[in-house]
């Protein structure tokens, strides 16, 4: 191929670029140092009494808490919600308490069989609600950027974690 055929040929591709990669990302200011990028932990899998995950995984071998409690994160960093275990992570904005979310408000999983309880789906203040997890690998990460400064909570949406009060907060400093 000759060099006008070549560069003709990548000008022409690039034409035909799909619209999506011509859309306006964010890549703004760079976000660094200790509290740019936070790990909470969003179930956990127990170890006592021993556990072999190999052969099958009941939910009794869950903790259902997320750690910590209350995480730190400047703002413009992420949150890692490493997710063991058949969780739906729903986060809250500033203001909001736990008793400030309507857990009668439900909606059920999609795909999810009848037997499955349906998850909260309170949209009052709700910045965040992750993956549904009914078709999902039981551990996973989500990543979750948090812009603006203020005390988020974040909580378990199945709603047999929520009404066990499984949730935890996100303070993200200016």
């Amino acid at each position: 191929m000759k060099r006008r055929q070549f560069v003709t040929s990548v000008l022409a591709g690039g034409l035909s670029v799909p619209a999506f990669a011509a859309q306006n990302h964010d890549h703004g200011e760079q976000v660094d140092g200790p509290l740019a990028n936070v790990n909470v932990s969003f179930g956990q899998w127990k170890t006592t009494p021993p556990l072999d995950r190999l052969v099958s995984t009941p939910n009794s071998a869950n903790l259902h808490k997320l750690i910590p409690f209350e995480a730190t994160v400047k703002a413009g960093g992420t949150v890692n919600f490493i997710i063991s275990g058949f969780h739906l992570i729903g986060v809250y904005g500033p203001g909001t308490e736990f008793e400030d979310i309507n857990g009668s408000l439900t909606a059920p999983l999609p795909g999810a069989p009848p037997a499955v309880p349906p998850a909260v789906n309170d949209p009052v203040n709700r910045i965040y609600r992750g993956l549904n997890p009914f078709p999902l690998p039981a551990d996973r990460v989500e990543a979750v950027n948090f812009a603006n400064p203020g005390r988020y909570i974040a909580v378990c949406l199945f709603l047999p974690h929520f009404n066990d009060r499984m949730f935890g907060y996100i303070r993200v400093l200016p």
